[in-house]
């Protein structure tokens, strides 16, 4: 690594919990940081206090004086922001988080980077979960809150795995190429391929370019690890540079699992390696796509040599990451779970994972918040996903006012067809009036299902003021 003892950081844009991850590793590296950011509030005002950075409030030329030698601009900024424009004017050095990692952190290193349209964070959180535990004390950065990791970033041993969530989303205001291009992977897993972040890709076939074109960062002794069970991911392997294996449940994957029982909250998974017994391993998930992730997990600690014995005794301490079907509050005879889906895929899986895990109605609570999800580009597909549900609440569409009318999701024809295939389903363009609803109408052994890639006007913080949680 390079000599970083002494050297100034600055994080612009330091409350996103990417940077916050970020400035945690450049801290760990002995550089010395500090970041600008508008007001936090917790969590991210916690974590950073944790941090213990010093903080400049809102954003301002005069942040910079004290003359860092990099600055990190973080995706949220742009021109027209004032310490944007100070950086550029006085000529400092400055680059994306991205770009930051792969010199700083990633080239001494072993990336596994995980990719896909579904999956990314729950499949980084296991992985980082299973080889710290099985002592390969590797490095990683999380875009979640992991339950069983002290923080969603640690730099880890020089030479040792860095597990990395690998984002096709564009990297920063100066570079529009995906993050995940920056990340120089010795082994890619790749979960799934659908059309999603509508803002930057006009169309699906824009979306397995970029995917093809990270492949050609993959050294010739490196691994792609792609999930069989999605044809997109399959696809992808005739187009690899390196090594290659295929995950999933399909009688053709190289790592096959099969479910072969369980208990409540586990599944019990048989694992075989290129068609012979390799594992076996209790897996404390429920839902056929986080056993479908957990298979990748187990399949790139396989890749790095770690025994079967080792990852399944890690695996049964597995807790998982925040806001992935976690269950944020019971009350009064009612679940309240929160969940980050915003994809009619993993909408559908989501719910169909919560009904097999869980007694009762299932109650969809969805906030259309991404850039997507807020348009008519999925109003089918969102449909047909919701059709699997008991009952659905729509909150408003998040700034709606962004997009012509004609170019919105409508909620109201969903909610209509939805009705008359039997399901329940209501629109709310205020939050209090859909809270109220929901404690109205809630019965004893409801599961209620929160889908929000965001806040979703702070009702999960009502629910528990008010039920008592």
């Amino acid at each position: 690594m390079n000599n970083t003892l002494g050297q100034k950081i600055h994080f612009s844009g330091i409350g996103g919990l990417a940077m916050l991850s970020g400035a945690r590793l450049a801290k760990a590296a002995g550089w010395e940081v500090r970041g600008s950011d508008n007001p936090l509030y917790p969590p991210a005002s916690e974590m950073l206090k944790k941090l213990d950075v010093q903080l400049y409030e809102g954003y301002k030329a005069s942040n910079l004086d004290w003359n860092p030698d990099i600055v990190v601009i973080g995706n949220a900024l742009s021109r027209g922001n004032e310490e944007v424009e100070a950086v550029l004017s006085r000529r400092f050095k400055y680059v994306s988080l991205p770009e930051w990692l792969k010199n700083d952190v990633l080239q001494h290193r072993k990336p596994v980077v995980i990719t896909g349209t579904h999956g990314k964070t729950s499949t980084t959180t296991l992985t980082a979960h299973l080889l710290n535990e099985c002592g390969l004390n590797p490095g990683y950065l999380i875009g979640g809150q992991p339950l069983n990791l002290e923080s969603s970033s640690k730099l880890g041993d020089i030479g040792a795995p860095f597990v990395i969530e690998g984002d096709e989303y564009d990297t920063a205001f100066f570079d529009k190429r995906a993050k995940f291009f920056h990340y120089l992977p010795h082994i890619a897993v790749v979960t799934s391929i659908e059309f999603d972040h509508g803002d930057i890709y006009p169309d699906l076939e824009s979306i397995r370019k970029a995917f093809a074109l990270m492949l050609r960062q993959l050294p010739r002794e490196g691994w792609l690890l792609a999930c069989q069970d999605n044809e997109e991911a399959r696809d992808l392997t005739e187009k690899a540079y390196s090594n290659v294996a295929t995950y999933g449940f399909g009688q053709r994957a190289d790592w096959r699992g099969r479910i072969v029982g369980g208990s409540p909250g586990i599944q019990h998974v048989i694992v075989e390696r290129y068609g012979k017994f390799w594992g076996e391993f209790d897996i404390p998930l429920v839902g056929r796509h986080n056993i479908q992730n957990a298979i990748a997990a187990i399949a790139v600690a396989g890749t790095l040599e770690v025994e079967p014995e080792a990852i399944a005794q890690a695996m049964r301490s597995y807790r998982g990451v925040r806001r992935r079907m976690e269950v944020f509050l019971k009350a009064k005879g009612m679940t309240f779970i929160d969940d980050f889906a915003h994809h009619p895929t993993a909408i559908r899986e989501t719910i169909l994972a919560v009904k097999e895990g869980y007694g009762g109605r299932v109650i969809v609570l969805l906030e259309p918040r991404s850039n997507t999800m807020v348009t008519n580009r999925f109003q089918k597909e969102i449909e047909g996903a919701l059709s699997v549900a008991d009952r659905i609440y729509f909150g408003p569409i998040y700034r709606a006012d962004r997009y012509k009318e004609d170019e919105l999701l409508d909620r109201n024809e969903i909610v209509r067809n939805l009705t008359k295939k039997g399901i329940p389903s209501f629109c709310f363009d205020n939050f209090h009036e859909l809270e109220e609803e929901v404690i109205k109408s809630g019965l004893e052994g409801d599961v209620f299902l929160i889908l929000s890639n965001g806040a979703f006007g702070g009702i999960h913080k009502r629910f528990k003021e008010r039920l008592g949680g």
